[in-house]
């Protein structure tokens, strides 16, 4: 085992090294490998042994403060919260907002709902071409969404969601229509999302082309 010699000169080198700094600890870190050599060369020259003990020592204490480090949980805030009329749902930067629904609607058994929101987002809008029955697709980046409208109801047993919005940019500029995406930008989302007890469908109507939602009269 170490002696007392090498315990106080290995803990010389953590305390004024890096590797105690921080527990991200670097193995590219050339300033601190190369402040570790010169305490090894002062206080060991030529001793080899010594030298794998302070070796077995960097590694040990390295471990240890590898596998003590607090791990960093980046999504543990809750997102939702049960209310009288439904779900009040508060989103972060870099949360998907139709992910983050049909999410809710799967894990809470939602039969149907409608919902509103507001915030700050990135949002891919589609004008719907009847000839290719398809959306053409616009973005808009970093922009106000001044409001949002929605339904969520089912399609072959998988959330459907139908969403309408309005966003503007800076310049106060309007812009509005289908959403077929978005996300949460610098900043954060609200939505409300108020609860039916009928479980609703939705289903391709021709010649249309579309999703319609089905109130069961067909």
């Amino acid at each position: 085992m170490p002696g007392h010699y090498e315990f106080i000169m290995a803990g010389h080198f953590f305390i004024n090294s890096k590797l105690l700094k921080t527990a991200n600890v670097s193995f590219n870190d050339k300033k601190a490998w190369n402040d570790f050599g010169d305490i090894i060369l002062k206080t060991s020259y030529q001793q080899p042994i010594k030298i794998m003990k302070y070796l077995l020592l960097l590694f040990l204490s390295i471990t240890f403060f590898v596998q003590n480090a607090p791990a960093q949980n980046t999504n543990s805030q809750k997102r939702y919260i049960r209310v009288p009329a439904g779900y009040l749902m508060v989103l972060r930067q870099g949360d998907d907002i139709f992910e983050q629904l049909e999410t809710l609607a799967m894990k809470e058994k939602i039969k149907s709902a409608n919902f509103t929101g507001m915030g700050f987002v990135n949002a891919r809008f589609g004008f719907f071409n009847k000839e290719t029955k398809e959306y053409d697709p616009r973005e808009f980046s970093e922009v106000e969404m001044a409001s949002m409208n929605g339904s969520v109801a089912w399609q072959k047993e998988k959330v459907s969601l139908h969403v309408h919005g309005v966003v503007t940019d800076k310049s106060f500029q309007a812009f509005g229509g289908h959403m077929l995406a978005a996300t949460v930008s610098t900043g954060s989302v609200e939505i409300m999302i108020t609860l039916h007890d009928k479980k609703l469908e939705r289903v391709m109507e021709q010649p249309l082309g579309a999703n319609v939602l089905n109130l069961g009269n067909k």
